[in-house]
């Protein structure tokens, strides 16, 4: 640091013009608890949580799209998708997994959908 004699000021270093326009490309050092410290109370997943998430989401659409369908593609949807809601597995995306991952009670989703289907 340059401080000038008898002023307490600091004394910004010069800069050349080759400088000025390396410094343009230079990454900037930002540490994440920096970048995200404005968006307090906002609820951030992590890629993989968002992944999990997109695979319930897309099954509980294709069970609840499906539901009426009695034969071809959608209806093959609908089993596929029932088939992995109702099934008890400890496979690393299963539906008990991802539930559990993302703070949710698995029964308390399958009883929800059969509450659903009801209607």
């Amino acid at each position: 640091m340059n401080f000038e004699a008898g002023n307490s000021s600091y004394v910004t270093p010069q800069l050349t013009e080759a400088e000025k326009y390396a410094s343009l490309f230079q990454p900037d050092t930002l540490l994440a608890v920096e970048y995200f410290d404005d968006r307090r109370g906002q609820t951030f997943l992590e890629p993989e949580k968002k992944l999990m998430l997109a695979v319930m989401e897309d099954a509980i659409n294709c069970f609840q799209d499906n539901h009426s369908a009695r034969f071809g593609k959608r209806k093959q949807l609908f089993d596929d998708a029932q088939q992995w809601i109702f099934a008890v597995s400890d496979e690393i995306f299963s539906f008990e997994n991802i539930c559990h991952a993302l703070g949710f009670d698995p029964e308390y989703v399958r009883k929800g959908l059969l509450r659903w289907c009801d209607k």
